[in-house]
């Protein structure tokens, strides 16, 4: 990690940007970026892994930023779908920050990436407050969390650009009603998209990438 000292800079305003920085460095470079949050277990890192395959198969060349507070499992885990990978330990810190991304961008060889994805640290709460600099910001959530989830956390669901609810096919068995997840989020972002998907199975994936704004001609997975 790098210790970023601002003194008599309001320290939001510095990240914000750093974050426009990354935004033009990847724009530059006609990298299309997402940022993906959830809690741990929600399911983004096999979503992120089937978007890889996917995305592979439209001829596109896919890159990722891998965060955890330590351990690579999940770079290793994409780095074995295809994908290049830097792996970041955040230590004691909860979330990434354009600072960091900044430098794991200097790792990684952009002119031969089309696609990014940035795996935040699994939680809700501290990705919210700082941006990243990605073209959009997605949060993967589970019917396994409980139906409170987007009411629990109101600011990251707010400002994010689309929210996957994962897991969709265990919702009876844990007795979560998905739709409750839907119309919270409509309330709370009426501008969002949601999409009711089960990463493992590859249902959803499309529509995903769709809204991302990645269109997918092959249809066979």
């Amino acid at each position: 990690m790098h210790d970023v000292r601002f003194k008599g800079e309001d320290i939001l305003a510095r990240q914000l940007e750093m974050a426009e920085a990354n935004y033009s460095r990847l724009h530059e470079r006609g990298i299309r970026s997402v940022s993906v949050m959830g809690a741990i277990g929600s399911g983004k890192t096999t979503l992120i892994e089937r978007a890889i395959v996917r995305l592979g198969r439209e001829g596109l060349r896919v890159g990722t930023i891998a965060a955890d507070s330590a351990g690579d499992d999940d770079h290793r885990r994409f780095v074995a779908q295809g994908a290049c990978s830097v792996n970041i330990n955040t230590q004691d810190d909860c979330h990434l920050d354009a600072h960091t991304v900044d430098h794991a961008l200097d790792a990684l060889p952009l002119d031969q990436l089309d696609v990014l994805f940035v795996e935040n640290v699994g939680n809700l709460i501290c990705p919210a407050d700082f941006p990243l600099g990605t073209d959009r910001e997605m949060v993967v959530i589970s019917v396994t969390e409980g139906d409170d989830m987007v009411r629990k956390h109101p600011k990251i669901f707010a400002q994010t650009d689309l929210v996957v609810v994962n897991k969709v096919d265990l919702a009876a068995a844990v007795d979560v009603d998905p739709r409750r997840l839907v119309a919270d989020y409509a309330i709370l972002n009426p501008h969002g998209k949601i999409v009711l998907a089960e990463a493992k199975s590859g249902r959803g994936v499309d529509e995903i990438l769709a809204l991302l704004g990645f269109e997918c001609t092959n249809t066979q997975w």
